[in-house]
């Protein structure tokens, strides 16, 4: 599943994922009522204090508006969860030296079948998916390519209870700053009206067909099929409205492709073209990539591409497997599917996926 990598790396589903502000409020006369709790230190290694943590959250999400009846909702009866704890602890690290070839992680994570999952989902559901299109100038294929790559069109969304695993990792501590405020998010949620029983997914607290945080579903989901009620865990016009403005929001440019396939000659002097800026977000993943050109600058060096792309589109050039070994020039729409995501291998597997479902 997906989102492991997004909480590996700096920003899950942010990922660049923004966490959702909201102004203080005024303490209740409830406030007064909790005791108090002392800040627990990180990498905390047992349950103990689980329950006096909860208590302090909830003081932390009072504070931020939310009614105790939402508080109360996710936290009561919430145990610690050692699954939890043991499943992000097992994560693999980053292997030291060259990154595995790239081709071989897209025939073993795409292959076929999701292909051609994809290209029945995007039939079955073409009126829904040109909806979402029209609406927010999001590419039908990669609205549908985003939903086969998170949860194999609907399949495999996950059965953990969110609360739980949330606040279990929340109060472990190795990174309680992010879901010290999923868990605040998800009782956001609830007072906004999601159903407690509705709120299952991923052990480390992605949900619904596009495996969204609860701070995302709070800034981008949609009501896309008009009820009242951004239900992305059943229906699918909830579904591709709010993938489609997860991409919206994120700064997809309609009309220009996410990138390209590219035949570039092996004289070309890649020392050159090497990126000297350091990206604020995801840098290990952006140093891959070339400085920008504009397509036309990349054909006067020889770099060809394999489909339609206009001459004044900027791009960048990668070679996943190095040199003579494939190669893309990718524009700032492949950056909006690495906020989804943030990996090379992530992205350039659903922009692939996508153009593949589409032919």
């Amino acid at each position: 599943m997906e989102f492991l990598r997004k909480i590996r790396l700096a920003t899950p589903l942010g990922l660049a994922v923004a966490l959702l502000s909201a102004p203080p409020a005024m303490l209740t006369a409830q406030d007064v009522a909790v005791p108090v709790v002392q800040q627990l230190p990180a990498a905390t290694s047992s349950a103990d204090g689980f329950l006096g943590y909860l208590q302090l959250v909830g003081a932390k999400a009072r504070g931020e508006g939310v009614s105790q009846r939402a508080i109360d909702s996710i936290t009561y009866g919430l145990t610690y969860n050692p699954r939890v704890v043991s499943l992000d602890r097992a994560q693999p690290g980053s292997t030291p030296g060259s990154p595995p070839a790239f081709w071989s992680y897209y025939n073993r994570h795409i292959g076929a079948e999701r292909i051609n999952l994809g290209r029945a989902a995007l039939a079955d559901n073409a009126g829904l998916v040109s909806q979402a299109e029209t609406q927010y100038g999001v590419p039908r294929k990669m609205i549908i390519a985003i939903w086969g790559k998170e949860t194999f069109y609907g399949r495999i969304k996950g059965d953990f209870d969110l609360a739980r695993s949330l606040a279990t990792l929340a109060y472990e501590g190795r990174r309680r700053d992010l879901f010290e405020g999923e868990l605040i998010a998800l009782m956001k949620m609830a007072d906004r009206g999601v159903p407690r029983s509705r709120m299952l997914g991923s052990w480390a607290g992605a949900f619904g067909n596009p495996q969204f945080l609860p701070s995302v579903y709070l800034r981008v989901a949609r009501d896309g099929d008009g009820d009242g009620d951004a239900d992305i865990w059943n229906s699918r016009a909830d579904t591709f409205a709010s993938i489609a403005n997860y991409f919206k929001d994120a700064g997809w440019r309609p009309g220009e492709p996410w990138g390209v396939r590219a035949s570039s000659p092996d004289s070309l002097d890649r020392r050159l073209l090497t990126n000297r800026l350091e990206s604020p977000s995801c840098p290990a993943v952006h140093n891959r990539h070339s400085v920008w050109k504009t397509v036309g600058e990349w054909r006067a060096l020889g770099v060809v591409p394999q489909a339609p792309i206009a001459d004044s589109t900027m791009a960048v050039l990668f070679e996943p497997d190095g040199v003579g070994n494939g190669a893309f020039l990718l524009t700032g729409n492949y950056r909006v599917i690495l906020q989804y995501n943030c990996s090379n291998y992530y992205a350039l597997s659903v922009g692939l996926l996508a153009d593949e479902i589409s032919r």
